[in-house]
């Protein structure tokens, strides 16, 4: 059984990893060498921010717990509202654009294949497959 406690196990970590451009800041909970097959993390969006993300190497499900903002589809142009209850699942790499709203945005997160743990967006908004 694996139990984490966020503020005693991951923040002031390394677990605990900022975006260079001061964006988000995700919390990862659950990695890769812990074996379950998915990854688990907590990311908190700042207001006011757009961050580019196209995740070519990996599939995710990400759901709002609190705050506001939108993501914008590279590929449609279509725009969804995100808000606390609304979930979306990247389930074709969507390139797509993340824009933090009126104030901080908390979303929980699943990745498959896991993430290692240290990993940041390229600059094409994509993270590496490790191996």
């Amino acid at each position: 059984m694996i139990v984490k406690d966020i503020k005693k196990d991951v923040i002031g970590t390394n677990r605990e990893v900022f975006a260079q451009g001061g964006q988000w800041v995700s919390r990862r909970m659950l990695l890769k060498d812990e074996g379950m097959g998915f990854s688990f993390h907590e990311t908190i969006i700042k207001a006011n921010t757009k961050t580019h993300i196209h995740y070519q190497n990996h599939l995710e499900a990400v759901y709002c717990v609190a705050g506001n903002g939108k993501i914008e589809d590279l590929a449609t142009g279509e725009i969804h509202e995100i808000y606390d209850g609304v979930m979306y699942a990247l389930n074709n790499h969507d390139d797509h654009n993340l824009y933090g709203g009126t104030e901080d945005m908390r979303l929980i997160c699943v990745f498959n294949p896991p993430i290692k743990g240290t990993e940041h967006h390229d600059e094409n908004g994509v993270y590496p497959l490790e191996d």
